[in-house]
C-alpha cells in the first residue's frame, strides 16, 4: 500500500455533559452520556462503512470519554497516547466561552491565550510531534481525542497554523478523514456524523 492510500481517521469523542453545555474540557475527565454511548457506537458503523478492511492502528487520547468511545466504536488493539490529549485550558477549564468573555472580551482559543494552560505553539509542537510518529505507521491510522486538539492536527496536516484549526468543524462523534492526492495532504472527507438508524 503506497503513502497515497493511507489514511487518518480522526473520530471525537461521543457526548458529555461538558460538551453539551459548552463547557471546556481538557483534563477533567467527564464520561460520556447516555447519548454520548449511542453515538459512539454509532460512530462505530460510520468507520466500517468508511474504511476498507484491513489493518489500522489505534491511538486514543487518556481521557475515559476517548477510551470509551473507541471501545463503543468497536475499535481494537487501543493504543494509549498522551499527545492526543485536548487543549489544556488551564484557568479555563470548566468554563464556557461566554463566562470567560466576562474577564476577557472576545476570547477564543484560538486567538487568546489560556492562562495556566498551553499555548499554540506548545498545542502546534504536539501536534506536530504526533503526526510525525503515524507517519512511519505502514496501515491507516485512526485517532480518537478531543475537538480542538483534532481540529489543529486536521490544521496542520495541511501545513496551516494550528489556529487555523477554528475553521474545521468537529462534532462530538464526528469523523474526518486525512488522505493525500499525490503525496499532497488533503481533507477527504469532514465531520461526518455518526450513522442513525431510521
Amino acid at each position: 500500500m503506497g503513502q497515497d492510500e493511507h489514511r487518518v481517521y480522526l473520530l471525537r469523542h461521543g457526548t458529555t455533559a461538558w460538551s453539551q453545555t459548552g463547557q471546556h474540557t481538557s483534563r477533567t475527565d467527564v464520561p460520556l452520556t447516555v447519548e454520548g454511548e449511542l453515538r459512539a457506537r454509532q460512530a462505530g458503523q460510520t468507520l466500517t462503512a468508511l474504511r476498507p478492511a484491513g489493518p489500522v492502528a489505534v491511538l486514543a487520547s487518556p481521557r475515559q470519554r476517548a477510551l470509551r468511545t473507541a471501545a463503543l466504536a468497536g475499535l481494537a488493539d487501543i493504543t494509549t497516547e498522551p499527545l492526543l490529549a485536548e487543549w489544556d485550558y488551564g484557568d479555563y477549564e470548566g468554563l464556557t466561552t461566554a463566562q470567560i468573555r466576562e474577564q476577557v472580551p472576545d476570547w477564543t482559543v484560538w486567538t487568546h491565550p489560556c492562562p495556566g494552560g498551553e499555548t499554540e505553539e506548545q498545542v502546534t509542537a504536539r501536534a506536530d510531534e504526533l503526526l510525525a510518529r503515524i507517519a512511519g505507521i505502514g496501515s491507516d491510522v485512526v485517532l480518537v481525542g478531543h475537538g480542538h486538539f483534532s481540529r489543529c492536527l486536521v490544521a496542520r496536516w495541511l501545513g496551516l497554523p494550528a489556529s487555523a484549526g477554528v475553521r474545521f468543524a468537529l462534532d462530538p462523534a464526528g469523523i474526518t478523514v486525512l488522505g493525500r492526492e499525490h503525496g499532497t495532504p488533503q481533507i477527504e472527507r469532514s465531520n461526518i456524523p455518526p450513522w442513525q438508524q431510521g
